[in-house]
């Protein structure tokens, strides 16, 4: 029930993503970039000298860096620590205890950290809102759009990608910002996304147009 050692894979490059369904484009004005659950814990499956991991950083601090030059809210979810069976609900089933009661593990990752204009909000299930006030916070910001990246691209970062469109939300899937169990779990999840409830996109081309 553990989380599996990840072994390294390359990202996967522009030419080799699915083809979208739609053909939405991020509006700065309507736009929100979510960091998901880049904790030290989830990282920590993988070797994070190896790629995807230092890609996966390296494209998230970018898109941060780009998103307050547009003045795009950038907001981040994080799992708590040392939840109870009762808080954990079916979770515990799939995947056991998670985070242990350990500030390190449960940081976001030093090379994407929240600055202090951020918002993180505290996640409990596989999408981000999901028990948190993400939506409430998009409808008072009068934003429609939300930027997804982060882990595990086929778990938390899919479904709330799903969660958005369900909430008619516009998501869009950096397809070299996210990362996940294997290139298959990441190539897998790209392909549902681009099919059923997203655009999926690279980090150079996300905010392109403006």
């Amino acid at each position: 029930m553990a989380l599996p050692a990840i072994a390294p894979y390359p990202m996967p490059t522009a030419g080799e993503l699915p083809a979208n369904r739609v053909g939405w484009t991020v509006d700065p004005s309507r736009a929100v970039l979510l960091v998901h659950d880049l904790q030290n814990y989830f990282l920590s499956a993988f070797d994070r000298e190896a790629e995807p991991v230092p890609e996966l950083l390296a494209n998230v601090a970018a898109l941060r860096k780009e998103a307050e030059r547009l003045a795009v809210p950038v907001l981040y979810t994080a799992q708590p620590g040392g939840q109870s069976p009762e808080e954990r609900g079916l979770q515990q089933d799939f995947w056991g205890p998670g985070l242990p009661d350990d500030a390190h593990a449960a940081a976001i990752a030093d090379a994407v950290a929240p600055g202090p204009d951020d918002t993180v909000l505290t996640k409990w299930k596989y999408s981000g809102f999901v028990r948190t006030d993400l939506l409430e916070r998009l409808r008072e910001q009068g934003r429609d759009q939300i930027v997804v990246t982060g882990v595990y691209a086929h778990i938390g970062v899919l479904m709330t990608a799903c969660d958005a469109w369900m909430r008619d939300i516009q998501a869009f899937v950096v397809a070299d910002a996210v990362a996940d169990f294997s290139a298959a779990d990441h190539a897998m999840a790209l392909r549902w996304a681009a099919g059923k409830c997203a655009v999926v996109t690279t980090a150079d081309a996300v905010f392109a147009e403006e």
